[in-house]
């Protein structure tokens, strides 16, 4: 038995041997990740010679590390590094074909610099920046074992992967200056891989990430494919299997979004580089006309009795809160307050008698028709308007809306189900006005079940808003069910969740879920212990404060104020500190909000999406739960 092992290691060795394998002894503060970009290959290659590193990783390993697929001849290229900018205005007749000839740089540099140019005209007037670069002769790539590769249109990481055999981990490793949306003419390294080895990217595909233990059943499930179908569209799953963070080819059309996506927070602490006094204004209906300023009592109760006043003064406390925090990073801030008194007229007065033109945004203002005037206003000399606490009527192409849209909260609840792998059923109970709502859910879980609320028996035009004790209960079996509840009818919100709480039992996992968590779902009759057993969960746009953690601007508001800091505070913080720290880590607002920067702060997060001919709006969502009577971001 021994001399048959002692033949049986020599025959692996000098296999091993015979294909370039390599020893690696792991080194103390090594993993498998930083193993494998130091060669070039992913965990799952490693994992595959190495089936105890799984169980038993340590230092003094030693690891049999298969041979990269990249190779080790030398490259020599002229590079060109950016040193500066130009500022140009842009005459009569000017063009950006004349611009790159007469400064020596490509149409697509100006637009990079430019970002505004890729959905807009370049216009008369126009202030832009023209990138001054050096040329540099490279003799050595990274590893020497890359070569440069051109982003063409409608390149994506995914399908750059999938082209030279890589995961988009290792493609991030070769580049790591590389942006998070890429453009074309970027020029990226890849694996040095003979022309012939490289996979050919059709557009009529996308392309797709598989996760870590990710199978063929969750794959048909997710993507809608069979395992013979993923093998046809890609031959080589029947050599290697699955393998985490290999790069899929799948039909044109299929979701390859349709998992929760948390994206990494950006914390533009790291990137802070423009520390130039920012010029914000401030526009908030204070109404101080109506305010009687010679009595502090008469003032307070002013105050007191009227909610926009209390939510204004609110939010405005949370922006000189943020200027003192963002003081404490080394951005310096010149504000300027005006009151719209929540009138048009007003707000057309301020335009008139002071000029915007250099501001670097606008906060406000909060009525709808002041808003419109003043985006609209400031438009033509490219001044960001934020519209804070309200969705705008139009979102121009200077406009950030913070507010998401209710189709994207609607779409982060389903995506957040889909993404439980643990799922096994779903179940929608809705009334009838919701009735397209629960078509959309339905088409996102085929195999739902639906039960619609029961009509008035005299008036069969009316909605009864309720259902059968009994019916709802035989949609229920053993294992987990998601429930999405979806109505505006506060009785029926407390008639089942009422019921799900009896279904509930060992066998029996009962999840409560909404798309639209409205005023129904509060009140005296719906008990947050029931809330809380049933996990309810639903998408948000804000989340509470985390009481546990220590939070910096939580403790200063307590002590001045002697309470807990409302939501319009918070509010008024998380905007104002966002838009200083992006205005600090680029040029201009509209550079530091591409859809690759997500930020986060005390109850708010950003990451903004340009539409090709209007704004910018908020992508970032919470997906919130009741947990043991708190409500708590859902991971």
């Amino acid at each position: 038995m021994k001399n048959i092992l002692t033949v049986i290691l020599i025959a692996f060795t000098i296999g091993l041997s015979a294909q370039n394998y390599i020893e690696h002894t792991v080194e103390p503060g090594e993993t498998i990740q930083t193993i494998a970009k130091k060669y070039l290959v992913t965990p799952s290659d490693i994992y595959a010679l190495n089936p105890d590193a799984k169980r038993k990783f340590q230092p003094n390993t030693v690891l049999i590390i298969p041979n990269s697929k990249v190779k080790n001849d030398a490259i020599e290229a002229d590079k060109r590094e950016l040193i500066n900018y130009k500022t140009h205005k842009v005459k009569r007749k000017e063009t950006l074909f004349g611009l790159s000839k007469k400064y020596n740089v490509s149409e697509e540099e100006i637009k990079k610099a430019n970002r505004f140019l890729y959905s807009e005209n370049l216009k008369r007037g126009d202030k832009i920046r023209i990138p001054q670069y050096k040329t540099i002769v490279s003799k050595q790539t990274l590893t020497n074992t890359v070569k440069t590769y051109t982003v063409q249109p409608k390149d994506g990481k995914w399908g750059i992967a999938y082209k030279f055999g890589i995961t988009v981990a290792e493609l991030d490793a070769l580049n790591p200056f590389m942006n998070e949306v890429i453009q074309p003419g970027d020029e990226l390294n890849v694996p040095n891989i003979e022309n012939n080895e490289e996979k050919a990217i059709d557009p009529k595909f996308g392309y797709y990430e598989v996760l870590p233990k990710e199978g063929f059943y969750r794959l048909k499930i997710k993507l809608n494919l069979t395992q013979e179908q993923l093998e046809q569209l890609n031959p080589e799953l029947k050599e290697t299997g699955l393998k985490a963070g290999m790069i899929l080819r799948v039909p044109e059309g299929v979701e390859v979004e349709g998992s929760y996506n948390a994206y990494a927070i950006t914390n533009l602490e790291n990137n802070l580089t423009n520390f130039k006094t920012k010029k914000l204004a401030l526009m908030l209906p204070y109404q101080l006309h109506r305010i009687d300023v010679s009595s502090v009592e008469e003032a307070k109760d002013q105050i007191k009795n009227s909610r926009r006043l209390a939510a204004v003064l609110e939010f405005h406390i949370g922006v000189q809160m943020a200027l003192d925090s963002a003081k404490q990073l080394g951005i310096s801030t010149d504000l300027k307050v005006f009151d719209t008194r929540y009138h048009v007229s007003q707000t057309s007065d301020i335009l008139a008698e002071n000029d915007f033109s250099d501001y670097d945004a606008v906060i406000g203002p909060m009525e709808g028709d002041s808003f419109n005037r003043v985006a609209l206003a400031l438009k033509a000399d490219n001044v960001p308007v934020i519209a804070a606490m309200n969705k705008p009527k139009e979102v121009y192409s200077n406009v950030f809306q913070t507010v998401p849209e209710n189709e994207l909260l609607r779409k982060a609840m389903i995506d957040y189900v889909k993404a439980d792998s643990l799922k096994t059923k779903v179940v929608i109970v809705s009334d009838h006005a919701h009735r397209a709502t629960s078509k959309a859910i339905q088409d996102a879980f085929p195999n739902s079940k639906l039960m619609l609320t029961n009509k008035d028996k005299k008036d069969k035009t009316k909605d009864a808003y309720f259902v059968y004790h009994s019916e709802l209960q035989r949609m229920f079996s053993s294992g987990k069910t998601y429930v999405f509840l979806e109505t505006n009818n506060n009785a029926f919100v407390s008639s089942v969740v009422s019921m799900l709480n009896g279904f509930r039992s060992k066998e029996k996992e009962i999840i409560l879920a909404t798309t639209d968590k409205n005023k129904a779902f509060e009140g005296k009759d719906i008990e947050n212990s029931n809330l809380s057993n049933l996990k309810f969960h639903y998408p948000s746009v804000n989340k509470d404060f985390d009481e546990t953690k220590a939070n910096g601007f939580v403790e200063a508001y307590r002590e001045n104020y002697g309470v807990s800091p409302s939501r319009y505070a918070s509010r008024g913080f998380d905007i104002t500190l966002d838009i200083l720290m992006r205005l600090a880590s680029a040029e201009n607002l509209f550079e530091a909000s591409t859809d690759a920067i997500e930020t986060q702060y005390i109850e708010n997060k950003f990451r903004y999406k340009k539409s090709l001919f209007g704004g910018y709006v908020n992508q970032a969502i919470y997906v919130v739960k009741y947990e043991d009577l708190r409500i708590v971001e859902a991971k």
